[in-house]
């Protein structure tokens, strides 16, 4: 089966080589349909070169919210697999062959092993997960994959979304009755925030995304495991994350899509 890998870049001159390079190695067939969101760097020129050497490598720019232009992405795409990762990961040698092989077993959608990169203290902090009938939707699209009948009948990501458009699409999937199938092996290295102002601005638009996902879905707290939540590594830094986390997710309660909130 043809695997379509959407990647949806932004100011990615330092990582797409990187990312590029992991993937045209990749057990074929595969296409890799590069959408960039109007960067201001060189990344779109880093592409072209790749794209002149390898012809499965194909170029577009779209600008908008991250499910604008991924939406975009998975309407340029061939394949019945539908894959995503991200323009700061690498992907393991054998990503492609796993994925495929769990598509293959029967899985409806695939969620592989993140492995974050950077300092030790930030590598160690995990997700707050998020279940919905039995499924942890909280999977990174990072390192996921869908049979292409799965985003066509669930309407693939809401572009309203500022963060979390990879949740809410978990969570669309699972409620219309398809699985989240784990496999450790299709493995992606994901480079954490490199400046500590960056840390805690992803925090902050985390919990914006969070209170999102409130809003369409409502009340999800008996969603979350509080034993699971509990057990997880409890550092200055994990702290430091929930309070931002907390003043995106209270602001945009009170705030909407307005002021600092409104999507550019």
């Amino acid at each position: 089966m043809l695997v379509s890998v959407v990647l949806n870049v932004m100011n990615e001159e330092r990582n797409i080589s990187d990312l590029l390079d992991s993937l045209v190695i990749q057990e074929m067939p595969v296409e890799i349909i590069v959408v960039d969101a109007n960067s201001k760097d060189r990344t779109r020129d880093i592409v072209k070169l790749y794209a002149e050497r390898y012809p499965f490598i194909k170029l577009y720019v779209k600008w908008g919210t991250r499910g604008e232009s991924t939406n975009y992405g998975i309407s340029k795409a061939t394949g019945d697999i539908i894959a995503f990762t991200g323009g700061d990961c690498i992907v393991n040698p054998f990503w492609v062959k796993e994925l495929r092989k769990t598509i293959a077993e029967g899985a409806d959608i695939v969620a592989g092993r993140t492995i974050n990169l950077g300092p030790e203290a930030w590598e160690d902090l995990e997700r707050v997960e998020l279940y919905h009938k039995g499924f942890d939707v909280s999977f990174p699209s990072c390192n996921m994959a869908f049979r292409r009948e799965v985003l066509e009948k669930v309407g693939g990501f809401d572009p309203w979304f500022i963060t979390a458009e990879d949740i809410d699409l978990n969570y669309r999937a699972v409620e219309a009755g398809y699985s989240i199938r784990y496999n450790p092996n299709a493995i992606v290295y994901h480079r954490t925030k490199g400046t500590i102002y960056k840390f805690f601005r992803q925090a902050f638009w985390n919990g914006v995304g969070r209170k999102q996902l409130t809003f369409k879905h409502g009340r999800l707290w008996s969603s979350y495991d509080p034993i699971k939540m509990f057990k997880q590594k409890v550092n200055a830094w994990s702290l430091l994350r929930l309070t931002c986390a907390l003043m995106g997710y209270i602001g945009f309660k009170f705030f909407g899509d307005k002021g600092p909130y409104k999507k550019k």
